[in-house]
């Protein structure tokens, strides 16, 4: 008998123009299958129609001229996409992303932004069920310390494209084999159902989310703290703010591009 770790899994990635997921944009995406056939992979450029900040362009390659010669029109790639996750969802195939809550929201805002059916309205369901080995993580090794980048983790768990990620379809891939690693280093979890998995991870996020506002209003710190939601957030981003999960991923973004911020404005090493 098969569990749900043997597969099928659709794994979901996207390189954006920031980490604001009210006002950013798509500018890459993949989707990989990995079931017992092999490992199938469709990618997309899709011109944002707006600027590309150098920031994100340093790290993952498609700067605003290239996304305007080569990107495909946003409504049409968002559609492909959305038709591709509805359809794995359908047939009860796992979508898999890291740091789901980020890719998900942004992809919901994008459909809307270009009058598209959102992902729920399609299935009649919220999408589910969905994996985030960076929500598993946290729940499964909770006293670790240092950061949870999806590098990060690619080192603790001996993954070997750690160290070139940053393309949307590399990033997936090195998503997978995370999971793949979590599930064999933590064989309890094959005894959930995909829909018990589901479950358990949305009451794990909200603890860890609790948690870290609890922790953030005790030290005075400003700012709600990251949302509750899981794999989508329970509500939009204040005004301005991005979420403040894609704080941290903007912030490894810019070290690993050499930025570093000056008060105003962002300068290069």
């Amino acid at each position: 008998m098969t569990s749900w770790p043997d597969g099928p899994f659709l794994g979901f990635d996207t390189e954006t123009t920031g980490v604001d997921v009210d006002r950013d944009r798509i500018v890459t995406a993949a989707l990989v299958r990995r079931d017992a056939t092999g490992t199938s992979v469709r990618t997309w450029m899709i011109d944002p129609g707006v600027e590309i900040p150098a920031p994100a362009a340093a790290i993952h390659g498609v700067s605003t001229g290239r996304a305007r010669a080569e990107g495909a029109p946003p409504a049409r790639a968002l559609e492909e996409i959305a038709e591709e996750i509805t359809r794995a969802q359908r047939e009860g195939v796992p979508l898999v992303a890291y740091n789901a809550a980020f890719d998900l929201a942004l992809l919901e805002r994008e459909l809307r932004r270009h009058g598209l059916v959102p992902l729920a309205e399609r299935l009649g369901r919220d999408c589910m069920p969905v994996i985030d080995p960076l929500v598993l993580d946290r729940a499964l090794d909770p006293g670790r310390q240092g950061r949870r980048t999806l590098g990060d983790l690619c080192l603790h768990y001996a993954v070997a494209d750690g160290a070139d990620l940053h393309t949307a379809e590399v990033d997936v891939v090195a998503t997978l084999d995370v999971l793949g690693r979590i599930a064999a280093r933590y064989p309890d979890l094959a005894g959930r159902t995909l829909a018990e998995l589901h479950d358990w991870q949305v009451v794990r996020h909200r603890s860890w989310a609790e948690g870290v506002r609890t922790a953030r209003a005790e030290r005075g710190a400003s700012g709600p703290g990251p949302d509750t939601g899981w794999p989508m957030p329970v509500g939009p981003a204040a005004p301005g703010r991005p979420v403040v999960a894609g704080w941290s991923r903007l912030r490894g973004w810019l070290r690993r591009a050499g930025w570093f911020r000056l008060p105003g404005r962002l300068r290069r090493r």
